[in-house]
């Protein structure tokens, strides 16, 4: 069964080119489009990997991010944060922080040593 790739970012043309990109590459996805909703999709869905935009609407990533490590079901799934802002932004365990533009490679070469 291929390993399942939470995307969670307020921009739909990154939602979709990440989508794209991890599927093409022989993984299963879900998305949201804020944090809030990806909450949501973390219980129903219990993905193997997150990708995390720090910046969006309503609740910040941050935010998001320090409510999964507080769930000790959830605390585990590895995040990936990808974003346009500059900075850690309390997440310094994170498996990566990209900077928008990302390389799709790089980006694809974590996801590889992260799940598999």
């Amino acid at each position: 069964m291929p390993k399942k790739i939470l995307v969670i970012d307020d921009d739909p043309i990154i939602v979709k080119y990440l989508v794209n990109l991890f599927e093409d590459n022989g993984y299963q996805t879900c998305s949201a489009s804020s944090s809030m909703e990806g909450m949501d999709v973390v219980i129903l869905e219990k993905p193997d990997l997150i990708t995390l935009d720090l910046q969006m609407p309503q609740e910040w990533g941050p935010r998001f991010y320090r409510k999964l490590r507080k769930d000790k079901n959830l605390r585990k799934i590895p995040v990936i944060v990808i974003t346009g802002i500059d900075g850690d932004h309390a997440v310094k365990d994170a498996v990566a922080f990209l900077s928008k533009p990302f390389d799709p490679d790089k980006l694809l070469g974590i996801v590889k040593r992260t799940i598999g």
